[in-house]
C-alpha cells in the first residue's frame, strides 16, 4: 500500500533549488498542484513497477507549469515550451550535463501530450498522466479514495480551477495555436469544474 510519507522530495541540491524557484514564482494553488503532480506520478510508478529518476521527476513536476506565471509567460511559445526552456536554463545552472538538461525539457514539454510511452520515457509518462489526473480528472481511480483524500489534505487544491482556467484562457486568446487554446476549445472548463478530486 502506498504511504504518502514514503514519497519524499529527493535529497539533492537541484531538487531543493527547483522547489525554491517554483515557490518564489508560483501561486500557492500552482505550487500545491506541482506537489500533487509529483506525488501522483511517484505513487503511480510505485504501484505499477515503473522505474524512474526521482530527481528528474521532482524537478519536472516543480517546473512543468512555470511558463504560466507572468514573469515567464512567453509572448509566442506555448507555456510548456516556455517552461522547457526555463527548465533547461535552471538545469544548466545546476550543473547538469547537456543530455540531462534536454531530458528535463523533454519531460516538461511532453506533459501536454495526450499519451507518452512509459517504456520510452518513464518520467514523461508519469508527469503527463499525473497532470491530466490533477487538472482534468483523468484516471482518478488509479488511487483509492483514502489515498486521494490524504494527498488533498496535505496539498489542497485551493483556487486551482479558477486560476488555471484564467491562465489557459489568456494563453488561448494570445496564442491561438497553443496547447491551451486546443484545451479550451475541447471543453477544458467542463473537465476541470467536474473533476472528481474536487468532490473527493
Amino acid at each position: 500500500m502506498i504511504v504518502l510519507n514514503d514519497l519524499v522530495i529527493p535529497s539533492t541540491t537541484a531538487s531543493t533549488a527547483a522547489l525554491e524557484l517554483a515557490s518564489a514564482y508560483q501561486s500557492p494553488s500552482l505550487q500545491s498542484h506541482s506537489h500533487r503532480v509529483f506525488v501522483w506520478a511517484a505513487a503511480y510508478a510505485r504501484d505499477h513497477g515503473i522505474a524512474y529518476d526521482a530527481e528528474l521527476l521532482f524537478v519536472a513536476a516543480m517546473l512543468h507549469d512555470i511558463g504560466l506565471v507572468p514573469e515567464f509567460d512567453n509572448h509566442t511559445f506555448s507555456f510548456e515550451d516556455a517552461a522547457g526552456h526555463i527548465a533547461r536554463v535552471f538545469a544548466t545552472g545546476a550543473g547538469w550535463p547537456p543530455a540531462r538538461r534536454d531530458r528535463l525539457a523533454e519531460v516538461i514539454v511532453r506533459h501536454m501530450w495526450p499519451e507518452v510511452d512509459a517504456a520510452a520515457d518513464p518520467e514523461g509518462h508519469l508527469i503527463s498522466r499525473a497532470a491530466a489526473l490533477d487538472i482534468a480528472g483523468r484516471n482518478t481511480d488509479d488511487f483509492t479514495p483514502a489515498f486521494r483524500a490524504e494527498v488533498l489534505t496535505r496539498h489542497p487544491r485551493l483556487d486551482l480551477v479558477e486560476e488555471f482556467l484564467t491562465c489557459f484562457k489568456s494563453q488561448a486568446t494570445r496564442k491561438p495555436t497553443s496547447t491551451p487554446a486546443r484545451a479550451i476549445n475541447s471543453n477544458l472548463h467542463t473537465r476541470m469544474t467536474t473533476n472528481p478530486l474536487d468532490t473527493n
